[in-house]
């Protein structure tokens, strides 16, 4: 009972998988993986494959690292298979950045399925719950957006500061430091600055542009003294 399903972003070879294991009329459930593009459609092939008269499921979702707005559809849809067969699901060990995802959308972080208790005041009218979910899936969205970038810039970041490492015989954190300092310098993204680094050292690759080439000289000498 293992679905895999692709995640949508190049270069990173990420799937969702679901397994599970019948105990009675209980299903245990586990996910592995990233909840984004494509999860739903493997949660739905697993739903679809279970037995007829279970009578609980319990999704353990400790081995998920990652989570987008997909994931949220992902919870929607097994609320809606619990409230169409009338069977209690509960999903539980959130951790990491998917735990913060809930946090950010206001729910329960321990079992997101699990009702939520009345509000204290019945003050709150529904359009300001209405916009603060707003604004909270707002900062949501822009957190999602700076993991994707910072994941999509690492690698090239790694490989320009062993390129660092091994010309100018420094640390680690001196290469960053060298990156950065240029990156400064020259009003230029870090990233931007990588990829030039990388790109000079591949045969017949271009040398960076004087001013960069200027300001990663001056900050390696000041970082390598």
């Amino acid at each position: 009972m293992t679905s895999p399903a692709q995640a949508p972003h190049a270069g990173r070879p990420d799937t969702l998988a679901v397994g599970g294991r019948t105990e009675g009329e209980r299903i245990l459930l586990s996910a592995r993986g990233e909840l984004v593009l494509g999860c739903t459609d493997t949660l739905a092939g697993t739903l679809a494959a279970l037995p007829a008269g279970v009578a609980r499921i319990e999704l353990d979702v400790s081995g998920v690292s990652f989570m987008d707005t997909a994931g949220l559809t992902f919870l929607t849809l097994l609320g809606d298979y619990a409230r169409r067969h009338r069977v209690p699901v509960a999903a539980t060990g959130w951790h990491g950045q998917p735990r913060r995802v809930l946090e950010l959308v206001g729910l329960d972080t321990t079992d997101p399925l699990r009702a939520a208790p009345p509000a204290a005041s019945g003050s709150r009218t529904a359009s300001a719950v209405a916009r603060e979910r707003a604004e909270q899936l707002e900062l949501l969205r822009l957190e999602i957006e700076q993991l994707r970038h910072a994941l999509d810039s690492r690698p090239v970041i790694d490989q320009a500061r062993g390129i660092l490492m091994a010309a100018h015989a420094c640390t680690p954190d001196q290469a960053w430091e060298i990156l950065r300092e240029a990156s400064q310098r020259t009003n230029t993204k870090l990233r931007q600055v990588a990829a030039a680094v990388t790109e000079s050292a591949t045969r017949d690759g271009p040398a960076p542009p004087g001013p960069l080439r200027a300001a990663l000289g001056e900050a390696a000498a000041r970082h390598t003294r």
